[in-house]
């Protein structure tokens, strides 16, 4: 199992478009990831769990993978968080 802490560091936080840009980079992963903030976990597969995080900007995550090929989901999604999911120029 992989744990990383994240910070939510888009303007606009997990909001639809970054929830489902998450969601789309975990799709083609084996293993299972949760996403925990404000003492909530959910499956990070699922848009509407990620979206009931109501994370906002500055919010910190916890991200754990756990399966066959979660260094590279865990490095995909880490990298997706620093890149503020691509919404920032």
């Amino acid at each position: 199992m992989i744990e990383r802490q994240l910070l939510v560091a888009n303007k606009l936080g997990l909001h639809a478009r970054a929830t489902a840009k998450l969601v789309q980079t975990l799709a083609p992963f084996r293993c299972n990831a949760t996403l925990t903030a404000k003492g909530r976990e959910v499956n990070a597969k699922s848009i509407m769990g990620v979206m009931l995080l109501a994370a906002g900007h500055g919010t910190p995550v916890v991200l754990r993978v756990e399966g066959d090929d979660e260094t590279a989901a865990a490095d995909a999604i880490s990298a997706l968080f620093e890149r503020r999911f691509d919404e920032e120029g």
